[in-house]
């Protein structure tokens, strides 16, 4: 009589251990295929990547560049106001002054004025 084996789950393990050898031997296969490939793929990458990086540096720069640009602006905007409202109140205080000075020499004029009438009053008195 013979001797009957139940090799279904053996014959599911080295077909799978087969397969995946046959995976593994194909995928190293491929990869020594595209050796030479490879590098020139990588040296590709790398200068799109740094094309890439220097492109993004120079909108950054345009930016940083604007940003300067409309803060000097304001700032000669802002000195410009400041300039105008120092101008003004200067010349507040200079028209300020000057009345000043007119109201004491008005003074002064009546002042010398009625002494010279008090003056001559007395001159006739006498």
């Amino acid at each position: 009589m013979k001797k009957i084996r139940n090799n279904e789950h053996s014959d599911r393990r080295r077909a799978a251990a087969d397969a995946k050898a046959a995976l593994v031997s194909a995928f190293r296969s491929a990869k020594e295929a595209s050796e030479p490939t490879r590098e020139a793929r990588q040296t590709e990458r790398r200068l799109i990547a740094e094309a890439r990086d220097k492109r993004r540096a120079e909108r950054e720069q345009i930016k940083l560049d604007e940003r300067n640009r409309i803060a000097a602006e304001a700032a000669a905007r802002d000195a410009a106001v400041a300039a105008a409202a120092k101008a003004e109140i200067e010349a507040r205080e200079l028209a300020d002054k000057t009345r000043v000075e007119r109201v004491l020499q008005d003074e002064a004029a009546r002042k010398a004025k009625r002494d010279q009438r008090y003056a001559n009053r007395k001159a006739r008195q006498a």
